[in-house]
């Protein structure tokens, strides 16, 4: 079972709880709420492309007793302040995106819980009781690239289903979290983030199909993903997730970023489709096949050849990483790992200096099995999967060697903890 969340940091919430409620801590619910990281299937969800996930035990925790009453009256570990509304109050959205689906600023820590009851409300769910609720997540991991946006959503749907005696199936919180970010927010991310958190399971990898996920234009009807959990069999050499930060917040202004990359794969399938006499199918990878690609690949101008060489290579990254896991080769599954890292630098060209200096370090340091990037590669961290004997001489290598080659990005990070050590985790649940 995973080790997360420990009986002392339940003993904190529950009792962090019982002092804003004057209930007793026995009455005190916890949501855990895990982030997530997927060793392979970089930057190709959004052409249908295949990915592979897990949760770690890091992540969000949200104690909660139901208020008897309409109030939500939430506090956070994080943040200062105190957030309180009713759930009679009918939520609109606030569109926190700007026109280039980035998130604006807001110091409103409490956006999620509303975006929260703005989803249930949509969805016409019986929402008649608040909650007094805690939230806290797992120290040093902000701007980290694990889907923290998509965990802190997820708590407040299950603590506000739960308080309010809802049974919801987690593929309808994975469509509900998407309502918060896109409809509520207005961000135009998809629904990897949530699906991971909400599907994952303890020593299972688990692989997801977006070449079935609809269309999310103007949407709000249900939309599933074809997931499966592939379990790896008893391995002789137990493993540890290293999380390696950069110390880099902010994506640099300099790199022109997601939105543009989305565009030119959506480019490459549409000079591909063109070529193959297919121009009426949606301008997305996944509808093209891979003989196809190969027979007209050399239509693509440069750019759009590396953007289309990644998907397809990382389409077949997937394929194998899920056979090697699932006979516990972790020496195989991580040369896959550490090549979609390669592909992500030189295909995707995605990856700041420091990350990708970062990418170099974990790749030499001792017992790592294979290496990336964590998220869109543009801020955050690395991940590595490591020989769990050689974990602490790992960080301790990756520590010092990233000092000196980023004396200034490793400096933002004396506060924290520059590796992590994690081990896998489970889906998001009620405690």
């Amino acid at each position: 079972m995973s080790s997360w969340p420990t009986d002392s940091e339940l003993i904190a919430i529950k009792e962090a709880v019982a002092k804003m409620s004057g209930r007793d801590t026995e009455e005190v619910r916890v949501v855990v709420a895990p982030y997530r990281i997927c060793p392979l299937g970089a930057h190709i969800d959004h052409q249908g492309g295949a990915v592979s996930a897990m949760t770690i035990n890091k992540g969000i925790l949200l104690g909660f007793v139901p208020s008897g009453g309409t109030e939500v009256q939430l506090r956070s570990a994080q943040f200062d302040g105190e957030v309180c509304f009713r759930v009679d109050e009918i939520q609109h959205p606030i569109g926190l995106a700007n026109k280039n689906g980035a998130p604006k600023e807001t110091s409103i820590w409490g956006t999620y819980a509303r975006g929260a009851l703005y989803a249930l409300q949509t969805s016409k769910k019986n929402i008649k009781q608040g909650v007094v609720g805690y939230i806290s997540g797992s120290d040093g991991l902000d701007s980290s690239g694990l889907s923290s946006s998509a965990a802190v959503g997820v708590a407040y749907l299950l603590a506000l289903e739960n308080a309010n005696e809802l049974t919801v199936s987690p593929t309808e919180n994975i469509e509900l979290d998407r309502l918060i970010e896109n409809g509520y927010l207005g961000l135009r991310n998809g629904i990897l983030d949530q699906s991971a958190i909400l599907l994952s399971s303890y020593g299972c990898l688990t692989y997801m199909d977006c070449k079935k996920l609809p269309s999310q234009k103007n949407s709000l009807k249900m939309q599933t993903m074809d997931h499966k959990l592939v379990q790896a069999p008893e391995l002789e050499k137990p493993f540890r997730i290293l999380l390696a930060f950069s110390g880099l917040k902010q994506a640099l202004t300099t790199n022109p970023g997601y939105n543009l990359r989305v565009a030119e794969c959506q480019e490459a399938a549409k000079v591909l489709l063109t070529a193959y006499g297919n121009s009426e199918l949606e301008p997305t990878l996944c509808n093209v096949e891979h003989e196809v690609y190969e027979a007209h690949k050399h239509e693509l101008e440069t750019v759009l050849a590396r953007r289309a060489e990644h998907y397809f290579s990382e389409n077949m990254r997937v394929t194998k990483g899920l056979e090697a896991w699932a006979s516990g080769n972790l020496e195989e599954f991580g040369k896959l790992i550490s090549a979609s890292g390669l592909s992500s630098i030189e295909n995707y060209e995605c990856g700041a200096e420091p990350l990708i200096q970062l990418y170099k370090i974990l790749l030499k340091a001792p017992g790592v099995y294979g290496a990336r990037f964590s998220g869109a590669g543009f801020r955050g961290c690395c991940v590595a999967f490591v020989d769990a004997e050689k974990a602490e001489e790992a960080a301790s290598y990756v520590k010092n060697e990233y000092e000196k080659a980023q004396p200034e990005f490793a400096k933002k990070l004396s506060g924290g903890t520059p590796v992590l050590i994690c081990e896998a985790g489970d889906s998001a649940r009620v405690l």
